[in-house]
């Protein structure tokens, strides 16, 4: 018997992101993961806001990487201030032409487009405390968990991680 081909899993679009802020976060995705860290795109926060981008180290460390698409995103935007609540580090994902010098220096800087990115600067590291932690990374099993449901199972009910 021959083993079933998955199918590409693609982060949840809600309509909202642009062509190049969906490029940016698939080349920061791709850098996230060969740094070794698991990644799940608009992960809810205890905040109730959502995460674009939030992984997870094989160490436990949790970053969120926020995807700037351009400026005005960028100015029109500060839930990312909330960000560091929930993270050991907060990173922007932002295009190569994009203006870095608009961007905190204490935040963790990521150049990238849709086919890779670079690690420009890690930023300034938080310590998480213990509960925290716990809440952020249940909160990412069940996401990713549910999403791997739903993968194969497109019909069940009852997942609320979403």
């Amino acid at each position: 018997m021959t083993a079933p081909l998955l199918r590409p899993v693609l982060p949840p679009v809600d309509g909202r992101q642009s062509e190049r802020a969906l490029a940016i976060a698939r080349g920061t995705t791709r850098l996230l993961a060969a740094l070794d860290f698991a990644v799940v795109p608009e992960l809810p926060l205890p905040s109730g806001r959502r995460a674009d981008l939030t992984a997870l180290g094989r160490n436990g460390l949790l970053w969120i990487v926020e995807v700037k698409s351009s400026v005005e995103d960028f100015r029109a935007d500060r839930k990312w201030e909330d960000y560091r609540l929930h993270a050991d580090r907060v990173l922007f994902a932002v295009a190569p032409d994009f203006p870095v010098e608009l961007l905190p220096e204490d935040a963790g800087l990521i150049l990238a487009d849709g086919h890779g990115a670079e690690l420009q600067r890690e930023g300034v590291a938080g310590a998480l405390a213990a509960p925290t932690r716990k809440v952020m990374t249940l909160r990412f099993a069940r996401a990713a968990a549910a999403r791997m449901t739903l993968l194969c199972d497109p019909q069940a009910r009852g997942l609320t991680d979403l």
